[in-house]
């Protein structure tokens, strides 16, 4: 790389480093708030059916506040394992190209073209091929490793709404529904994995379908 994208390169790393605190306070914050105001929810027999109310929408908010925060902080993990290939979406976001920009894009598409698998090309273009693998392979990992945790605390969260009273059925209710969510997000987390698994091992034509825009 130039100098000067060296520059541009180091600076979206520090970029996506701070995003990436910030959303990890966010999540630590809003899943504190979770439990404190679902805890509420569930201890809520004294209180009207207004105030149940607001707890619950409270408790909605702040847990998609925090599914929200968890995305950020894995997309922001990706850019900083790769923070050239989180800055290739700027060469494709409208305004009018330069003549210099729309030739140097002609000369990609036209190598990944000529060979689209492995070899064949450039080291300019290899490095980026190189880096759009990592890129694919860090989101990779980091869903993977979230969609474990996801696993763990689905099963955790089922084996104690069957080990709850039927009494309790505010805390089974809540109980219920995060046994729910989190084996939504954990299918989700199945395609996200899947999907950039397959990108990082063939990321040359996936390159390729990115500079024809079909990514």
């Amino acid at each position: 790389m130039t100098p000067g994208l060296d520059r541009v390169v180091d600076y979206w790393f520090r970029f996506h480093l701070v995003k990436g605190a910030i959303s990890a306070l966010m999540l630590g914050v809003l899943i504190a708030l979770g439990i404190i105001v679902w805890k509420a929810f569930v201890r809520a027999d004294a209180l009207g059916a207004g105030k149940r109310a607001a707890l619950v929408s409270a408790g909605v908010v702040v847990s998609l506040g925090a599914v929200f925060s968890l995305a950020a902080l894995m997309a922001n993990v990706q850019g900083l394992v790769a923070p050239l290939s989180s800055l290739m979406p700027m060469l494709m976001s409208g305004g009018k190209a330069d003549p210099a920009l729309t030739s140097t894009l002609g000369q990609v598409r036209g190598q990944l073209a000529a060979s689209p698998g492995a070899g064949g090309h450039s080291p300019a273009l290899d490095l980026l091929i190189d880096d759009f693998a990592r890129y694919h392979a860090a989101m990779a990992v980091t869903a993977a490793t979230v969609l474990a945790v996801f696993i763990a605390l689905s099963v955790a969260l089922w084996r104690r709404f069957a080990r709850t009273d039927r009494s309790g059925r505010r805390a089974r209710r809540v109980l219920a529904s995060f046994g729910a969510l989190t084996v939504l997000l954990s299918l989700a987390l199945i395609v996200v994995t899947v999907a950039n698994t397959y990108t990082a091992g063939h990321s040359a034509p996936a390159l390729q379908a990115f500079f024809n825009g079909s990514w």
